[in-house]
């Protein structure tokens, strides 16, 4: 528990509006009866009028003290309910300054209720997640992880893997023994279905991670195949310059739109072709690099030749976990050649706007994952989380590697390593640099 008092703006509405300073801490009942100049009761709500130094009347209001625990942060907390005027607002917190407390830092609000157990870490991030949610899909999911149905999930993985630990390591004390008779089969079986769960949650986190980040999407493709038009087309105006002459896109162009409720970020690149002055070789390097953490890969070739643009471009995009292949200009062909074309491509064309709504249709699909329908979206989770997610699977399947082999000592090690993994999740193992970072990008009052 803390021992010293913090005060910030939680909400500043405007002058139209109700703004709120939040108080947590020991003295926070005291600095705000001080501040009001009457007593408070807990969990009612009070009229009262905020007092400077001298007495005199700053504003009026209401006043909410929560007793500790049964708080946010898990400690006596007030919050001050006063007309959104910014300077009001100030003028309490200095007022509360004054007192005794100190301004809050960035998140400290939410990092008290985590230090506290009122909070996982999980749990904390979704505060700042509902907070920045983009539209009602978005505010569900970070609604469902702030109630905690991703750490359940997460929980309940971490005491399976801890469950074959246990089971793992009591083998190692018969290491004379054959595997199978120490119940091996049962446990082989216990980790697969570990494996499975986890690479469920997998999917669901990646399709909360979207909602929450968007899609990294890419265009890429040779030199006059289409991507600035059809950045255009997507963006719904002429932000990309768009000419006859090859070469003429040199750097990155970032727009975003939502499709499907999930914000994408479109990148335009530079076309990739052989040679090219030194500015359009520097666009070309850029436009790798951005390949390098795509999502996905929106591949424009000219429909007239798509297999020297597929050429092109087909070392670039190896690494892209997710492509769109596009053949553009289709209405330069006659039908019978449309016709012939493959199904693993979408047939536009950007100018006519032949094939559009497929596409959009398509990254629709994309952006939300393999999974549609009430398990779509359960919760928003981070890269972070991902990738702590991905971590576990490769330990995970070293464990089952190691099992097959009878290293117990090698599988036990994977275990442990899978299951504090999961730990970082939701802050049961986490390093105080990691806590720090994520907290650093709360808001203030948070």
């Amino acid at each position: 528990m803390t021992t010293d008092t913090i005060v910030a703006i939680a909400t500043a509405a405007g002058a139209g509006g109700i703004g709120v300073v939040r108080l947590s801490g020991p003295e926070a009942r005291r600095i705000a009866e001080t501040l009001c100049a009457r007593p408070l009761r807990p969990r009612q709500a009070h009229y009262v009028r905020f007092r400077d130094a001298d007495g005199a009347v700053l504003d009026d209001g209401i006043a909410l003290w929560f007793r500790g625990p049964a708080s946010y942060t898990g400690e006596d907390v007030v919050e001050l309910q006063a007309h959104g005027s910014p300077a009001i607002l100030r003028q309490l917190v200095a007022r509360g300054c004054a007192l005794g407390a100190r301004s809050a830092r960035a998140g400290e609000f939410s990092e008290r209720a985590f230090l506290n157990g009122r909070l996982d870490l999980a749990q904390a991030e979704a505060v700042a997640d509902l907070i920045a949610a983009g539209d009602a899909g978005a505010a569900r999911a970070a609604r469902r992880a702030l109630e905690g149905e991703f750490s359940r999930r997460v929980e309940a993985l971490a005491a399976t893997l801890l469950a074959l630990r246990v089971q793992v390591e009591a083998s190692i004390d018969f290491a004379d023994e054959p595997l199978d008779t120490l119940g091996g089969e049962r446990l082989r079986e216990g980790l697969d279905q570990a494996i499975a769960d986890l690479d469920a949650l997998l999917l669901a986190a990646e399709r909360g991670r979207k909602l929450r980040d968007g899609l990294h999407a890419v265009i890429v493709g040779p030199p006059n195949a289409g991507k600035s038009s059809l950045l255009n087309a997507l963006a719904g105006s002429e932000r990309a310059i768009v000419t006859a002459i090859a070469g003429t896109t040199r750097d990155l162009l970032r727009e975003t739109v939502r499709i499907g409720g999930v914000e994408l970020t479109l990148v335009d690149t530079a076309g990739l072709r052989a040679g090219g002055d030194a500015i359009e070789r520097e666009g070309m390097r850029r436009a790798e690099a951005e390949l390098g953490q795509a999502d996905l890969a929106i591949v424009v070739l000219d429909a007239r030749d798509p297999g020297a643009g597929h050429a092109a471009v087909a070392a670039a995009i190896a690494a892209v976990p997710q492509r769109l292949w596009l053949h553009n200009k289709v209405d330069l062909l006659d039908a019978a050649t449309v016709d012939e074309a493959g199904t693993d491509v979408l047939r536009v064309s950007v100018r006519t706007g032949h094939g559009l709504a497929q596409l959009v249709a398509r990254l629709e699909a994309l952006a939300q994952g393999p999974e549609t329908g009430a398990e779509a979206g359960t919760f928003s989770a981070r890269a972070r989380h991902v990738e702590a997610l991905q971590r576990a699977g490769r330990d995970l399947a070293a464990a089952r590697a190691a099992l097959r082999d009878e290293a117990l000592d090698l599988a036990a090690e994977a275990l442990r390593a899978g299951h504090d993994a999961l730990g970082e999740i939701t802050g049961r193992i986490a390093p105080d640099d990691l806590l720090g970072h994520i907290f650093s990008t709360f808001c203030i009052g948070k």
